[in-house]
């Protein structure tokens, strides 16, 4: 079976896994957007709406983090699953 049909039959966990891996193996490093971006969907996709305060403002990286996270609320785990792997597709060129 060659690698198209076999995607077509792979779950979407199956998928959101294999995005996962290959997040961590892409031909160059994402855009400081871009990297919030699957942070926020992979959250979203594992944890659901984000949760906790917001960390104080000297904090510049886990406040992006959060604010990117807080962008994805009310979005199904499934929605995110399939957005994460249609982000990381486009990034891998």
């Amino acid at each position: 079976m060659n690698q198209q049909k076999a995607n077509t039959f792979m779950s979407l966990q199956e998928a959101f896994e294999q995005a996962s891996t290959e997040s961590k193996q892409l031909p160059q490093r994402p855009s400081d957007e871009d990297m919030l971006k699957i942070y926020a969907l992979f959250k979203q996709a594992t944890a659901g709406d984000v949760t906790g305060d917001r960390p104080g403002i000297f904090d510049f990286v886990a406040g992006a983090k959060y604010d990117a996270w807080a962008e994805q609320k009310g979005k199904s785990s499934d929605d995110a699953k399939q957005e994460y792997v249609d982000l990381i597709n486009k990034l891998k060129g």
